[in-house]
């Protein structure tokens, strides 16, 4: 008997409201956090995660594509550097982790994030 594909990380993490609601709670830290809000001092926020949304859709395996600009387009000139990214990540984990989501997954959706790194910094890795 088959059990049928398993869920993906999009469905893990709860869906579409889960998303929702985790930006919200995520852009809490972020904003509140001084190193980081002045890179959001010009942005309206609403759109902002909307955007997000569809890009955490798309990035989790859900239902929705990514159809805003390519990330390097979005963030170049802005002076993000690899630290600035760092505590970014730190504050996604942070709310992941207040989510009822098993730590496999909170670094699954870390791994996947990371892969724009050189995108979002403009700078080049090792690796690529």
């Amino acid at each position: 008997m088959s059990e049928g594909p398993a869920p993906t990380l999009y469905e893990r993490i709860g869906g579409d409201a889960a998303i929702e609601r985790l930006l919200v709670r995520f852009y809490e830290r972020v904003l509140a956090d001084p190193e980081l809000a002045p890179f959001f001092a010009d942005v309206a926020i609403e759109k902002l995660r909307a955007m997000q949304k569809l890009f955490f859709s798309a990035a989790l395996d859900g239902p929705l594509e990514y159809t805003g600009r390519p990330l390097a387009a979005v963030h170049h000139g802005l002076g993000i550097r690899p630290a600035h990214l760092q505590r970014f990540v730190a504050h996604l984990v942070a709310t992941l982790r207040d989510h009822p989501l098993g730590e496999e997954d909170v670094l699954a959706i870390v791994d996947r994030i990371d892969t724009y790194a050189d995108d979002i910094t403009g700078e080049v890795s090792v690796d690529g």
